[in-house]
């Protein structure tokens, strides 16, 4: 299969098109899974990684406090 994109490669988005963006695929994630066809999801898996990759490459000091997190919380509660 020929990778195809669609829209602007996500390294020349400002940061404000590029946290629309992200939140907008985000968001309508579920509805392509449900309802798309087998390219529309691929193609919507291969946009949301590509907006990320840029995403934590711009913003790497945006992560998650450890509280927040899956593994902590489970280690605090004592599920690990």
């Amino acid at each position: 299969m020929t990778e195809q994109t669609t829209g602007i490669p996500a390294s020349e988005l400002d940061d404000d098109d590029l946290r629309r963006e992200l939140q907008h695929l985000h968001e309508t994630r579920h509805d392509t899974f449900v309802n798309g066809s087998k390219h529309a999801l691929e193609h919507h898996t291969q946009r949301t990684q590509e907006l990320e990759a840029e995403y934590r490459r711009r913003f790497p000091y945006e992560t998650p406090d450890d509280l927040r997190t899956r593994d902590t919380n489970r280690a605090v509660s004592g599920q690990e």
